[in-house]
């Protein structure tokens, strides 16, 4: 047996993190895109750069950054802020289903 959960984190402002917004930032990071990386995660365009909208909206640190197209073209990355995020929130992910199998095992369901 294994207890699911899904985790986000959330500020005043609305939902900073998920699972779908690391997802994305990640792929950000490996495609150097917003375009392949929705495009990689199955999502449209307008979709991903929404989320990234309403993650920028909870935070006052920029978390890519966006360079305009030219002879070696655009692209978008991530800032250290928005690097650091995602091992927070990996973190953060990892020490919960740790404890939620623990808690498991506790009580004897497994």
């Amino acid at each position: 047996m294994k207890i699911k959960s899904k985790i986000w984190i959330e500020s005043n402002n609305g939902i900073l993190l998920s699972d779908g917004r690391v997802q994305l930032l990640k792929m950000i990071d490996e495609t150097g895109s917003l375009n392949k990386a929705s495009k990689a995660l199955n999502i449209s365009y307008q979709k991903a750069w929404r989320l990234l909208d309403e993650v920028n909206k909870t935070t006052n640190q920029p978390l890519i950054e966006t360079k305009i197209g030219g002879t070696k073209g655009g692209g978008t990355v991530l800032t250290p802020y928005g690097k650091s995020l995602i091992i927070v929130f990996d973190t953060i992910n990892k020490d919960c289903w740790e404890f939620l199998d623990k808690q498991l095992k506790k009580h004897s369901l497994c």
